[in-house]
């Protein structure tokens, strides 16, 4: 949402490797372990091709940003250009980390829920697929401590419902996106990152696990699953 954070090639990769893991160990536990442990490797494989992961200190650019500071991205830099070519690079080496981490030993999966993304999904009504496919993002996705891995899973899912409300549409200034941030930072006081909200990083998946099961992030997971 040009907020500046994580690269939307992070979040896409992170979904489809949950795709991937749902495909692999169908619904539950397991195949949310397993994404979680996908998007790892995914930002940790993002941030040594790029140096940085967040979008802001890619491009120089977010929504803050002046018409003319986006001009010299777009035109004079050839940012677009520029994106596309690191979406090119990029996708082989993430389709290659994703099936690395699945074809891998699993670790044992802890008690359900795993990631507070797939526990916001499934509240927002999304089909056990849907839910693994937002189980990586947890912890600003896979545990990077970035932007709230919950508030994409929302954003996400307010996208495919408007979608298909729209034959396939989607906007960019949807309204309902825009309300879900504004309900969302009146409870983190305007923060974004996971690490800040939450007031560290998450050392594992159990790690994770255990903060959502005793009911960590409940309150934002309710405001944002009730839309």
């Amino acid at each position: 949402m040009q907020h500046g954070y994580q690269c939307g090639m992070i979040w896409g990769a992170a979904t489809a490797a949950g795709a991937q893991a749902h495909r692999l160990f169908g619904p539950g536990p397991k195949a949310e372990t397993a994404a979680i442990g996908a998007a790892q490797r995914i930002v940790e494989s993002f941030r040594t091709q790029n140096k940085h992961i967040n979008c802001l200190e890619i491009t120089e650019i977010d929504k803050t940003s002046s018409a003319a500071q986006m001009i010299w991205f777009f035109l004079a830099k050839g940012g677009t250009i520029g994106c596309f070519r690191m979406a090119s690079r990029y996708a082989p080496l993430a389709f290659n980390e994703i099936n690395a981490a699945l074809s891998a030993k699993q670790p044992d999966a802890p008690a359900s829920p795993v990631s507070c993304a797939a526990l916001l999904a499934r509240k927002m009504g999304a089909s056990d697929l849907h839910a693994t496919m937002a189980a990586g993002l947890a912890g600003g996705i896979g545990l990077c401590g970035g932007a709230c891995g919950a508030l994409g899973a929302a954003i996400w899912l307010i996208g495919i419902n408007r979608g298909k409300e729209r034959d396939g549409k989607v906007s960019f200034k949807d309204p309902r996106v825009a309300a879900a941030i504004e309900k969302f930072l009146s409870y983190t006081d305007c923060e974004f990152e996971c690490s800040k909200i939450v007031g560290r990083k998450f050392e594992s998946v159990e790690d994770h696990a255990e903060y959502v099961r005793g009911g960590g992030c409940s309150k934002i997971i309710e405001v944002l699953a009730a839309g």
